[in-house]
């Protein structure tokens, strides 16, 4: 800087006050802003030390360190500030959330929904080719796994289950462990490696892209530290200066990334633990969001969020502001779904006159899908994993609708299953006329 102002006179002047570092400027790394006309006759180099010197003045140091001892750190622009204002309302239910959701009769399927989803899409990022609806299958009718393609998922479904269970405990190195032993159990070329931290005595696995190395974790000899570490900061006791809840939550995400304690399944246990942080934070829809649909579209802007945080001086908010905004668009898209569910039933219920008195939530859900797909077939099973009841409640659910005329019943080897009658929508649309005349004749 002594060079430039001995030799150009004013022009430090004009690097320290060039836009695009104040806080409604755009949070931009280096390989984006170096492909943009810096301003005030600077140049790139020039344009880039004025913005990191402003942002340097604001940012926040975390109690985290990376391999050279260094703290993570980062900023609040008004991007930051603004997505966290919208999470914050619109996860931790502050603002009227569709009944489907808050009614306990019929929250569980959406909730089933979302960790068959999410299960699906954390274990396709990590390379598993089951497709959705063969995967939905399994998960539903609650069959065996056949490779491990379906284990992954299958794998990811019941660490979903877990975490849900798990919100209220403190995170220990023991309860990651644990994490990590449901979803890689049986998936693993190495099984002695599910359910523990790499040791010092083995190669670390690093991040590769091809045959580039993307980011080498530390050493293993330093994991158990930097895991408790972590937890004590996931529990919020090493709370030096304040970070928002959900920056919280993200920033454990970053960092089982960073350290990548496993020799595999570290990115399915990172997006787990994102899960238990939000919802020990009281976040409660977040359970219902999937955020892995979205990571998996645009695998390397995933990718990118972390090496833009880990080459630019440890800097977080890169990450912070794509996961931010993959978790908004979530949101945004349990909303959609919850609404278009509400029209669907909405619509199916118009259709039945005294639907509500011929049949309950599960038997509307069930006509409903029924209706959008004919060759659709249903087991007692099935339907009780669909919906979290008991076998028995099914299993009436689907006799009744069978002596309405709406279901079939046929057997498949030891089992029964239903499917839907040929002419159901005519059958409905039969009992709502006779439906309408009872009323007029009362």
């Amino acid at each position: 800087m002594q060079l430039i102002v001995k030799s150009e006179g004013g022009k430090l002047a004009r690097i320290l006050t060039a836009p695009g570092a104040g806080p409604t400027d755009p949070y931009l790394p280096w390989d984006r802003l170096r492909h943009k006309n810096p301003p005030n006759d600077l140049t790139h180099e020039e344009w880039w030390a004025g913005i990191k010197l402003a942002r340097r003045r604001v940012q926040r140091i975390l109690p985290l360190v990376d391999v050279n001892g260094q703290p993570f750190v980062f900023c609040l622009p008004d991007v930051v500030l603004k997505s966290l204002e919208e999470v914050s309302r619109d996860a931790s239910g502050k603002i009227t959330i569709s009944e489907q959701v808050t009614n306990p009769a019929t929250r569980d399927r959406y909730l089933i929904n979302s960790l068959i989803e999410e299960a699906i899409n954390s274990s396709q990022l990590e390379g598993a080719s089951t497709s959705r609806k063969v995967a939905k299958e399994m998960i539903r009718t609650q069959r065996q796994p056949r490779d491990r393609d379906e284990r992954m998922i299958y794998n990811n479904y019941q660490a979903m289950r877990m975490i849900g269970d798990l919100r209220n405990e403190r995170l220990t190195p023991e309860m990651i462990c644990e994490i990590h032993r449901v979803v890689t159990d049986g998936t693993l070329d190495n099984s002695h490696a599910s359910g523990r931290f790499q040791l010092p005595d083995e190669d670390r696995v690093g991040v590769w892209n091809g045959n580039e190395l993307l980011h080498t974790p530390p050493p293993a000899a330093a994991l158990p530290e930097r895991v408790q570490r972590l937890c004590d900061f996931a529990n919020g006791e090493l709370d030096e200066v304040y970070i928002p809840p959900v920056l919280r939550a993200i920033t454990v995400h970053f960092m089982i990334g960073y350290d990548h304690p496993f020799e595999d399944g570290n990115g399915r246990t990172a997006r787990a633990l994102f899960y238990w942080s939000m919802l020990n934070q009281d976040y409660w829809l977040t359970e219902y969001v999937a955020i892995s649909p979205i990571l998996k579209n645009a695998p390397s802007k995933y990718a990118y969020s972390y090496l833009y945080s880990e080459d630019d001086e440890n800097d977080l908010t890169y990450f912070h502001l794509y996961q931010l905004g993959v978790l908004q668009r979530s949101i945004s898209q349990l909303h959609e779904y919850l609404f278009r569910k509400a029209e669907e039933v909405r619509e199916l219920q118009q259709s039945i006159s005294g639907a509500q008195k011929l049949f309950n939530h599960r038997q509307i859900a069930l006509l409903n899908h029924a209706l959008k797909n004919p060759g659709a077939s249903v087991t007692a099973q099935s339907h009780m994993a669909s919906h979290n009841v008991v076998y028995e409640t099914a299993r009436q659910d689907l006799i009744a609708l069978e002596d309405h005329g709406l279901l079939q019943k046929s057997r498949a080897g030891r089992s029964f299953i239903w499917t839907p009658v040929e002419d159901l929508g005519r059958r409905l649309r039969g009992m709502s006329d006779a439906g309408s005349n009872a009323s007029k004749a009362d």
